[in-house]
């Protein structure tokens, strides 16, 4: 897969929950992010001023002009990312249902059993608790990250490092639900996308970049759920 696979599957993504008869299925995960990025933002633009001016490390003031977008770019990739976990947290079990008819949309069918509403609510512990899972997974990963941002010097390396790391987790995030539909476990995921590296990275930098623009990272998470699972059913599943 090409670096260009991504934006396009984004879109198509877009284009896919806006079709009559997916909407239902986006309504609430699009509710939760609405609150969720909502009080993001509130947040970001009442600390904002006060973040930077802790982060900017000392002495390197001849390098703001390239530091302070950086910097930006990653604290509010953290921001929303830290909002982004917590919206898929709750939203887990009608994420996996809105892939699954994103499947029946593009294909005509499902993997096994059709899955109902209320099913998906029976599922929710099994669901959230390998969300947690991933989580942990997640957390594990990117406290050394965060920790560099504290680091006088090696803070130069910590947005471009953090950069990379978003969009390499948001595509394990949202290839989880189709894939997880069709048996697969977390770490064979994992293994399936080392294989599709370029075209799941382009993917999670599209999202991350989407997660970043107010009003739009409204509509991300379904967005992303619908074009993720596209992209398994076109591109990478054999």
């Amino acid at each position: 897969m090409n670096p260009f696979i991504g934006p396009l599957y984004a879109i198509k993504g877009f284009n896919l929950i806006r079709r009559p008869g997916l909407r239902r299925y986006v309504l609430i995960p699009l509710l939760v992010n609405i609150v969720l990025f909502s009080a993001a933002i509130w947040l970001v633009a009442s600390q904002f001023d006060a973040w930077m001016a802790q982060l900017l490390p000392q002495g390197y003031e001849w390098l703001e002009w390239l530091l302070w977008p950086l910097l930006a770019a990653a604290m509010l990739l953290l921001m929303f990312y830290s909002f982004t976990l917590v919206a898929n947290l709750i939203c887990a079990p009608f994420n996996d249902l809105l892939a699954e008819q994103v499947e029946r949309e593009l294909t005509g069918r499902v993997q096994g059993e059709e899955t109902s509403l209320m099913q998906a609510l029976r599922d929710s512990p099994k669901t959230l608790w390998n969300e947690l899972g991933k989580l942990s997974y997640f957390l594990v990963r990117a406290i050394p990250l965060l920790i560099l941002f504290l680091i006088p010097g090696l803070n130069l390396l910590a947005p471009f490092l953090w950069i990379a790391f978003s969009a390499s987790l948001l595509a394990k995030e949202y290839f989880d639900y189709p894939m997880a539909n069709h048996g697969y476990s977390f770490e064979q995921q994992r293994e399936i996308l080392k294989q599709h590296r370029i075209g799941s990275l382009s993917f999670g930098a599209s999202v991350m970049v989407l997660t970043m623009i107010p009003v739009v990272n409204f509509m991300v998470m379904p967005l992303a759920v619908a074009g993720a699972t596209a992209l398994y059913l076109e591109r990478i599943q054999k």
